[in-house]
C-alpha cells in the first residue's frame, strides 16, 4: 500500500498536503484562533455565549476540509456561496448547517429573532426617564458608523460594501447581519464574523480607551440611581408600540428590525408569561446557532479573500471611533451638568446591550468601588440600539442610489 492510498483514509490530512503552503499555514492558524476563542470564552474573558460555539466551529470547520467533487476543497458544514438551484438542493441535502443558513441567515431572519429576544430583556426605564441625554450620547457614539463609510469608499469599496462595514461602528450584531445581507451579501460572511468577534473584544479594548481619554477623578463621579424618575410599565408598553410604528413608517426597509425589537419590549412589559419564556428560549437558541453558523462560515477560503484584511481593519476603526465619539460626548455632558454626569456613560451609548454599559460600570468601580452608574448607563445603551437601527434604515435606503 503506497502513501497515496494511506492518505485516502485521512482526507483531512490529505487536503493539507494538496493545499498551497500559505493556505495551509493560514488554515492551521485559524484552527488555533478558534481554539483560543473557545478558551477565552470558557474563562469568560470574552462573551462565552457566542465565543464558545463560534470558536469551536471555526476550529473544526478548518480541520474538516476535504476533497469534494471535481477535485475542489470544501466541507460538509455549509456553503454560503451556492445559489444555482440544482447545486443548492444538493447542498441542502449534504451540508448539515445549509438549511439553517439558507432559511434563517440568507433572508435576515436570524437577525430579527435575536433582536426580538434582546427586546424582551431590555428595560426602557432609563432611556424614557432621560431621553434627550440618552439620544444625544447615542448619536455621538455613531461617529465610527458615519466616518468609516467615506473611509471605506476611499480604500476602494463600493458604497454598498462601505455601508455594510461602517454599520459595525454601531456595535449591534443583528444590525450588522441585516445591513450586510441587504447591501453586500457577497461580503456577509467576513463582515458578520468580524463584527461578532469584535463585539467580544470591546470588553478588552474599551477600558484602555476610557483610561486614555477620561481622567480618574471624572470616572469616580457618583450618580445616584434613585435620581432616575420612576417609569410605569404602561409608559414603556405605549412607547414600544408607538416607536415601532413611527420608526417603521420613516424607515420601512428596517421595519423588520424595529418590529422585532419593540415587539420583544412589548411582550416584556405586557408580562405575558408564556411569550416571555418562549422569547428567552428563542434568544438562547438563536445565539447558539448564530455562533455555530458564523464559526462554520469562517473557513480558510473566506479568510484568503484579499478584501478581508481591510474589512478587519475598518471594523476595528469603526468601533474605536464610535467609542471615542461616545466618550467625548460624555465629557461634554459632564461639563454642561456641572460635573454631575459621569462621562463613562458615553461609552455605553455604543449600543452593544448590555456589554458597553457593563464596561462603563466596571471602569467606574476601578476608580471608586462604591459607585453604581449602571442604571444611568443603560439609557444611552438602549438609545444606541435605536440610533443604529435608524442609520441602518438610512444606509439601506439611500446608499443604493449612489
Amino acid at each position: 500500500m503506497n502513501v497515496t492510498n494511506v492518505l485516502d483514509f485521512f482526507p483531512g490530512i490529505h487536503s493539507f498536503i494538496l493545499m498551497e503552503p500559505g493556505n495551509a499555514i493560514i488554515r492551521i492558524l485559524l484552527v488555533l484562533v478558534g481554539m483560543s476563542l473557545v478558551y477565552l470564552g470558557y474563562k469568560e474573558k470574552l462573551d462565552p455565549l457566542l465565543m464558545l460555539p463560534l470558536g469551536f466551529m471555526m476550529a473544526v470547520v478548518n480541520a474538516g476540509i476535504l476533497i469534494m467533487g471535481e477535485g475542489q476543497m470544501g466541507t460538509l458544514f455549509v456553503d454560503p456561496m451556492v445559489s444555482e438551484p440544482g447545486k443548492l438542493l444538493d447542498a441542502l441535502q449534504i451540508n448539515f448547517l445549509q438549511p439553517f443558513y439558507n432559511f434563517t441567515f440568507a433572508n435576515g431572519l436570524i437577525a430579527c429573532l435575536v433582536f426580538m429576544g434582546i427586546g424582551a430583556i431590555t428595560d426602557l426605564d432609563f432611556f424614557i426617564a432621560r431621553p434627550f441625554l440618552s439620544l444625544s450620547l447615542a448619536f455621538a457614539a455613531e461617529l465610527g458608523t458615519l466616518l468609516t463609510l467615506p473611509l471605506a469608499v476611499a480604500l476602494g469599496f463600493s458604497f454598498k460594501e462601505a455601508a455594510s462595514i461602517a454599520i459595525v461602528g454601531g456595535a449591534d450584531g443583528p444590525m450588522v447581519l441585516f445591513t450586510s445581507l441587504m447591501l453586500a451579501k457577497h461580503l456577509f460572511v467576513p463582515i458578520a464574523v468580524m463584527a461578532y468577534v469584535y463585539l467580544g473584544v470591546c470588553y478588552i479594548v474599551y477600558p484602555y480607551l476610557i483610561k486614555l481619554i477620561i481622567p480618574k477623578r471624572l470616572r469616580a463621579i457618583p450618580m445616584d440611581p434613585m435620581e432616575i424618575r420612576s417609569v410605569t410599565s404602561s409608559e414603556k408598553f405605549v412607547f414600544a408600540i408607538v416607536a415601532g410604528v413611527i420608526l417603521s413608517l420613516f424607515f420601512p426597509v428596517a421595519a423588520p428590525l424595529f418590529a422585532s425589537f419593540f415587539f420583544g419590549v412589548a411582550v416584556k412589559e405586557s408580562n405575558i408569561a408564556r411569550f416571555r419564556e418562549f422569547l428567552d428560549i428563542l434568544l438562547s437558541g438563536s445565539t447558539l446557532f448564530l455562533g455555530i453558523t458564523l464559526g462554520a462560515l469562517l473557513s480558510v477560503t473566506v479568510v484568503m479573500d484579499p478584501k478581508v484584511f481591510l474589512i478587519l481593519i475598518l471594523g476595528m476603526v469603526a468601533l474605536l471611533l464610535s467609542g471615542i465619539g461616545g466618550l467625548i460626548a460624555g465629557l461634554i455632558a459632564c461639563k454642561f451638568s456641572g460635573g454631575k454626569i459621569n462621562p463613562l456613560i458615553g461609552i455605553a451609548a455604543v449600543s452593544c446591550v448590555p456589554t458597553t454599559a457593563k464596561v462603563a460600570q466596571h471602569c467606574a468601580m476601578e476608580a471608586d468601588e462604591t459607585i453604581m452608574i449602571l442604571p444611568h448607563a443603560m439609557g444611552p445603551c438602549v438609545a444606541g440600539v435605536i440610533t443604529t437601527a435608524i442609520l441602518c434604515g438610512i444606509y439601506i435606503t439611500l446608499v443604493p442610489l449612489f
